[in-house]
């Protein structure tokens, strides 16, 4: 199976990682985009490590750009069979990642942008043993709902999204708040007035607080 990998930013302390928090991009950048937000959120958890792995497929008209899967075809049923193609790969470097630092899953934490966020909310309630957390910008559940038979576990989420986000419109946010909300996930939303499709300086602030909560 394919290797993932990308930029990283070792803890702070300058000591063994004691948490782990890991970056997932979306459709078209890569990890270096992303890993933008570690130096943010750093001095909060000093003994984190940060990864932002590139993911798995080279972005066709996106030099330097990778993708989860092709977005050939936007409807949910599509954006789900997306999801689960690119799930082992990252479910295996998930587990390489814990096996290689001797942590838990109640340590690492999952942070995602836009498909990042679908690969993030596909795959970390599939997992066994509930991660730290999810935190989810810009993004949607790939798929027509969350199938109850396929939740294993039910760790804290945090979804941003700004209403004026033409990308993934916020109907895609308040879908993806009410399918975890109905299967009683701890759940909290926030919705950025006048924003598009990004993270902005609350959006930042907001995740530090939860990133902050959940591994601190």
């Amino acid at each position: 199976m394919q290797q993932l990998t990308g930029p990283s930013l070792a803890p702070l302390s300058g000591g063994a990682a004691k948490q782990l928090v890991v970056l997932l991009h979306g459709y078209g950048s890569n990890g270096a985009d992303l890993v933008s937000l570690a130096p943010m959120w750093r001095e909060l958890l000093p003994d984190a490590l940060f990864v932002a792995p590139n993911a798995p497929e080279r972005c066709p008209g996106a030099p330097g750009g990778y993708q989860w899967w092709a977005l050939h075809d936007l409807a949910r049923p599509a954006l789900a069979a997306g999801a689960r193609h690119a799930a082992p790969v990252l479910d295996a470097y998930l587990d390489g990642l814990l096996a290689e630092h001797g942590l838990s899953e109640d340590r690492l934490m999952l942070v995602g942008f836009s498909q990042g966020t679908m690969m993030a909310l596909h795959v970390g309630v599939r997992r066994e043993r509930a991660l730290a957390g999810i935190l989810g910008y810009s993004g949607m559940i790939a798929g027509p709902s969350l199938d109850p038979g396929e939740v294993r576990s039910k760790p804290p989420v945090l979804l941003i999204h700004g209403d004026a986000d033409t990308i993934v419109p916020l109907s895609a946010y308040h879908h993806a708040y009410a399918e975890l909300e109905r299967l009683a996930f701890p759940l909290e939303g926030h919705v950025t007035r006048g924003l598009g499709h990004g993270v902005d300086p609350v959006g930042i602030q907001l995740g530090a607080k939860f990133v902050k909560k959940v591994l601190g």
